[in-house]
């Protein structure tokens, strides 16, 4: 049941915000109650994080770097000066934010939450060692240090090779066609190719008939001779200017495809030759450590039976149920130990339980502690650091959350309000930016932000206890709080062909089979750590593309320390005659810099060049559509190449970045500024919002298709020139998702989308919701893994994996049509659909 404030709100003051004017703030004024639990709400982009992270946070954060010493602050991350006039009242923050670090699996659970340092110190003071064998030091236990490394796999686990068939794997064509596959394409490949007609080597014969020493040579040799080439001759061209010893075109070095593919994968500074390179590499479990990354003497110390590595595989519910008797001191293992090993196993274990159970509470017991940082959710992530946050034991400060309920099933929810309340009680104040309505419904204190997203928002409109914004009209906020109806009731489409999976295998699935209705619109739905994204974004993905002819879905490219890369085993046996596409709408970026906008990425700056491009102006001064495009040299402004801004390096101080002095931020030189198309140039066209410019390519059908279904979709607020570095995870989800509605149909399509509804209102949800559904009544199927049971209620089918986490869940529980499911009492999905269906 929602807590009641007025029973325990007791504000100890107010934290006063005065001129705030960050992004779309309209230079606001409102009084945040401190010790209370305060929820910012409001539509997607109305300003909601602009005022609790880009000011109250980022001013939290500015006062405390003032008073660190001006050396020490080039060291850590500065945000920048917020723009607000005054905050009074203001205590330190923390911040508690859904981004990632940089992607390495040699940072895990056990690490993030500085678990890993306790269980090596457990082993260290109260583990089982051979006979003879000396003490060793927690740092031992680490295969991040060079003293716990196996030496072998240098703290790896895995090693790397390669073999004739992965460097060529069409041994039928010769060299000159690119047998030689893992070698460099382009210039590269050719200078290697000419170096071997030098050589001596016949590169027009099949690979395969070539002499075993010579594809041996060609392939594993360590040599790197220096000879002659003549570019662009024959062969025979070649001899002959050899025997005549001609002036070369150059002296060429060679690399035999070894020696290439792993100085490549190990010391290129280009994710993109990594990845390229590392398919053609074949990983394995390293022959000293078997994959457990540690030197021999870490691994042959044990703990109640278990080396350090296989502990760190157990769950951490299994890990807390194995320690609890070591804490009372009654475990089997301790009698194996000395007096003061057991104390020490008994002190350290109890600590670790008290950590535990913080993790436990917030429904992270299916997680290892060996499990990798890049292949949790943010949702995950962030209740790692809320759970590490608990154990601090900090007072008097504010926690800034950035939607902790995100990736949270309903049934794990309560242990979220727990958390967020036993942090409160600590003597903190826990600004949360949220769209739960769970969580708006236990708050003392409510934000309303608004009232729509972009420059119509940005206005505080209400601040106060949650009753009162029933008041307030003009609110988003207020219809889905306060009048919450059960969901409109719809027929389900019923299923007319069916996609069957079989025997699928990965992380906690084994052998499941499943049926997947095509033309329908389903949701897959289970607690946290059930099985869904192993299921659908893992293994249904790799199935259905291979199927249709798609390489590997590797979206990152692969470092040494990355996991090795699991393939989903399975098969499909039906279903595939009625999907002709895949499309997978899933949260990464939409570009890396900010050269990828809205504009680019839907192609909708396309057409828009080519009206600048046809203008009068324009065709006088002969300039095409390229001269429009800040990518190109001969339109963008040469001062910031097209970037429009500068970075300004500043002693002491992390450097900044300035508008452009040339261009002040328009990206174009003066001359391609100067050609205007309705009065606008083509920079003032990249300042428009989708909103705005609806209005102003009404006409133009092909600009216009593209705006109207980004507006539709709940994206109006963002500027056609929005850089990709700006865009959330679930905006650039949505433009994914509105760059494919924007497409002619072609044929059957098969869209996934994972979590779509993460970061979004209510409001914003109802829009995302019309537009899936459209898709379906077009004849395509969609495929949603979603917690929100609003929109689980209005789907056709719902399957429901579960029913625990981890090694308890992976099983189909239940798979039917929203009500069939709702009334499965195995489920623990059932009840909280049941609500919606009313």
């Amino acid at each position: 049941m929602p807590r009641t404030p007025s029973a325990s709100f007791n504000p100890s003051g107010f934290v006063k915000v005065r001129g705030a004017r960050e992004h779309n703030l309209q230079n606001v004024d409102v009084d945040i109650p401190r010790d209370a639990l305060v929820v910012f709400t409001g539509v997607s982009g109305s300003g909601k994080s602009s005022l609790a992270f880009s000011t109250v946070y980022a001013e939290a954060q500015r006062r405390y770097f003032e008073s660190v010493a001006p050396y020490a602050r080039r060291l850590i991350d500065q945000v920048g000066v917020p723009d607000v006039d005054a905050i009074e009242g203001l205590p330190p923050a923390v911040a508690l934010q859904q981004q990632r670090g940089t992607p390495s699996a040699r940072s895990s659970v056990g690490s993030v939450t500085t678990l890993s340092s306790s269980i090596r110190m457990l082993y260290s003071r109260a583990g089982h060692y051979p006979a003879g064998q000396a003490m060793l030091y927690a740092e031992d236990f680490s295969a991040n240090t060079p003293q716990g490394a196996c030496s072998h796999c240098h703290g790896l686990g895995r090693v790397y090779e390669v073999n004739e068939a992965s460097l060529v794997p069409d041994p039928s064509l010769s060299i000159r066609q690119r047998a030689i596959a893992a070698w460099p394409p382009a210039w590269q490949g050719q200078n290697l190719r000419d170096i071997l007609v030098t050589l001596g080597y016949d590169v027009d014969v099949p690979w395969r008939d070539l002499p075993p020493q010579q594809r041996d040579w060609i392939l594993f040799t360590d040599e790197t001779p220096t000879v002659p080439v003549y570019a662009g001759l024959t062969p025979a061209q070649t001899r002959e200017a050899l025997k005549r010893k001609l002036e070369p075109s150059y002296q060429g070095t060679f690399s035999g495809a070894r020696r290439y593919v792993l100085h490549t994968f190990m010391h290129s500074q280009s994710a993109q030759m990594r990845k390229r390179v590392g398919q053609f590499m074949l990983p394995s479990d390293c022959p000293v450590c078997a994959g457990k990354r540690l030197k021999q003497e870490a691994l042959s110390v044990t703990f109640a039976g278990l080396d350090i590595a296989e502990l760190s595989r157990l769950s951490l519910d299994e890990l807390a149920a194995l320690l609890r008797p070591v804490a009372s001191g009654t475990g089997a293992h301790s009698d194996e130990l000395s007096v003061e090993k057991r104390l020490a196993a008994q002190r350290i274990a109890a600590e670790l339980l008290e950590r535990l159970h913080a993790l436990l509470d917030l429904g992270l017991g299916y997680l290892a502690l060996e499990r990798s940082t890049p292949s949790l959710s943010s949702g995950e992530l962030q209740r790692l650091r809320l759970a590490t946050q608990l154990n601090s034991q900090l007072f008097g400060v504010i926690y800034v959350l950035d939607e902790p309920s995100a990736g949270l099933h309903p049934a794990d929810s309560e242990a979220l309000y727990g958390a967020l309340e036993r942090l409160r009680q600590s003597g903190n104040s826990v600004f949360v930016v949220e769209h739960d309505l769970a969580i708006m419904q236990r708050a003392d204190w409510l934000v309303d932000v608004g009232p729509v997203a972009g420059e119509g928002g940005g206005r505080i409109l209400y601040s106060g206890p949650p009753p009162g914004l029933a008041e307030v009209a003009e609110s988003r906020t207020r219809p889905f709080l306060f009048d919450r109806d059960p969901a409109p009731p719809r027929m389900p489409r019923k299923p007319r062909h069916w996609l069957q999976l079989e025997g699928i295998t990965r992380n906690n699935l084994v052998e499941l089979s499943v049926a997947v209705p095509l033309a329908c619109f389903t949701a897959v739905t289970g607690i946290s750590g059930s099985g869904k994204s192993s299921l659908v974004s893992q293994a249904l993905l790799e199935l259905v593309g291979a199927q249709l002819g798609h390489g590997p879905a590797e979206d990152q490219a692969q470092s040494l320390e990355d996991d090795a890369l699991i393939r989903s085993e399975g098969r499909i046996s039906g279903g595939m005659e009625h999907i002709k596409r895949l499309v997978n709408v899933d949260q990464k970026p939409i570009g890396r810099t900010p050269r990828s906008n809205l504009a680019t990425y839907t192609g909708l700056f396309d057409h828009v060049r080519k009206l600048f491009a046809a203008t009068e102006q324009a065709k006088a001064l002969g300039f095409d559509a390229g001269r429009f495009s800040f990518n190109v040299a001969k339109g963008r402004c040469s001062e910031c190449e097209g970037e429009g801004f500068v970075s300004v390096e500043l002693l002491f101080m992390p450097s900044v970045y300035a508008p452009c002095p040339a261009c002040h931020g328009a990206r174009y030189n003066a001359q391609t500024l100067a050609v205007t198309w309705q009065g606008l140039s083509i920079a003032d066209v990249l300042r428009l919002t989708v909103e705005q410019a609806l209005e102003v390519f009404a006409e133009q059908p092909a600009v216009a298709r593209s705006l109207r279904v980004l507006h539709d979709i709940g994206l109006g607020y963002l500027r056609l020139g929005q850089p990709a570095t700006e865009l959330s995870g679930g905006e650039a989800q949505r433009i994914k998702l509105a760059t494919e509605l924007q497409r002619q149909a072609r044929g059957a399509s098969l869209y996934v989308l994972d979590e779509p509804t993460n970061g979004l209102h209510p409001h914003d949800i109802d829009r995302l919701l019309l537009q899936l559904q459209r898709l379906v009544d077009g004849g395509h199927s969609v495929l949603v893994v979603e917690h929100d049971m609003r929109v689980v209620a209005q789907s056709d089918w719902v399957i429901d994996i579960g029913p625990g986490a981890g090694n308890a869940g992976g099983t189909v529980v239940a798979s039917g049509t929203p009500r069939q499911v709702a009334g499965c009492k195995a489920s623990r999905t059932a009840r909280f659909i049941a609500e919606q269906l009313g």
